[in-house]
């Protein structure tokens, strides 16, 4: 399946990719494309648009105070208290002025960092996803931390 959303990916642009990947299809194609031209990229490759706040009659962007992350967490009914623990540090990262995890501000800045390297959308999605699967290890070892 393809995928579909803004390019210059940050934190829920880079943990969407990751949880797709790693729970819902290991082959999930993912492009990056001005955010004018989301929709038009979508219709036009048969792929799934995401991450695009400006349009909320799509499914899988931000809903009812919850970034794409836990949009999809809830969609696809992904009952792990791991990836619960991530979506708070996702949703604290994404989100400004939430702070429903202290980790929330650390994840950000790694983004922002990969940001700062000017280096286009897949090699943050290859630099990412093992900051992801570190993530998630700690999380699988304290998906209760406050």
């Amino acid at each position: 399946m393809k995928w579909v959303t803004r390019k210059d990916i940050k934190v829920d642009r880079t943990a969407c990719p990751w949880l797709i990947r790693r729970f819902l299809d290991p082959e999930a194609e993912f492009l990056f494309v001005e955010e004018k031209d989301v929709l038009t990229a979508a219709a036009r490759e048969e792929a799934v648009p995401f991450d695009l706040p400006r349009h909320p009659e799509l499914k899988f962007t931000h809903h009812e105070g919850l970034c794409t992350f836990e949009v999809l967490l809830r969609e696809f009914d992904l009952d792990d208290p791991a990836l619960a623990r991530m979506a708070k540090i996702v949703h604290a990262a994404e989100l400004r002025g939430q702070d429903s995890a202290a980790e929330g501000p650390g994840l950000k800045a790694i983004a922002e960092g990969f940001h700062l390297l000017a280096v286009n959308d897949e090699k943050r999605l290859a630099w990412g996803f093992p900051v992801y699967d570190a993530l998630y290890a700690w999380c699988q070892k304290h998906p209760h931390v406050k």
